[in-house]
């Protein structure tokens, strides 16, 4: 299906949305929309995210 994605990988390109910095988190909406964040603002808001049942995916998870 188009628009699904399939590689949750993050790279050196990805960059958090609020601050700039390498992206560590991916946290991707149930409206299908996504974020990225790093570690610092990932935990700030993550609990919220939760509430709003955002799956969350960090890059300490593929190295498991």
């Amino acid at each position: 299906m188009p628009g699904l994605m399939t590689d949750t990988t993050l790279t050196a390109a990805d960059r958090c949305d609020r601050c700039g910095a390498g992206a560590r988190v991916r946290a991707v909406l149930a409206t299908g929309g996504e974020l990225l964040f790093c570690r610092h603002h990932a935990n700030e808001h993550e609990d919220r995210l939760r509430e709003m049942n955002a799956t969350i995916v960090s890059d300490a998870d593929a190295m498991a």
